[in-house]
């Protein structure tokens, strides 16, 4: 399976999903001006991705959104209900949410992601964001 990658702009994440090696990692910032629109295809690659998949195969999730609005949170939050569902099929998910310790809301948003989730392993894994 082909790898996905979405590079990064004004208002979207990059995204860079790795088949080969099970990485699948969304940074930046998620803002859309539609996000289903925009999610629409790394939805349609991870569908299929998931579904080849055998239990107790690891995938690593990595996930450095310095803001989300409201679309993109409820996009997010499917994202990772799919991801649930790998894992309580027998898929060994671990999802980093990565969060600079200044921003405050991203933290929460990750901490409210984790009360919901409960099949993976999901860290939240402090790292300074430091500028390009």
């Amino acid at each position: 399976m082909d790898s996905l990658v979405i590079e990064a702009s004004r208002s979207s994440p990059a995204i860079r999903f790795d088949a080969g090696i099970r990485r699948l990692s969304i940074s930046g910032e998620s803002y859309p001006e539609n996000a289903a629109a925009f999610y629409a295809p790394v939805f349609a690659w991870l569908k299929t991705f998931l579904a080849g998949l055998e239990p107790r195969t690891a995938v690593r999730v990595n996930l450095e959104v310095l803001y989300l609005n409201s679309s993109s949170t409820k996009v997010m939050l499917n994202f990772l209900d799919l991801m649930e569902q790998a894992a309580q099929d027998g898929v060994l998910v671990t999802v980093n949410w990565r969060y600079d310790p200044d921003n405050e809301a991203i933290l929460e948003c990750g901490q409210d992601f984790s009360e919901e989730l409960h099949a993976l392993t999901f860290n939240l894994v402090e790292q300074p964001w430091e500028p390009q």
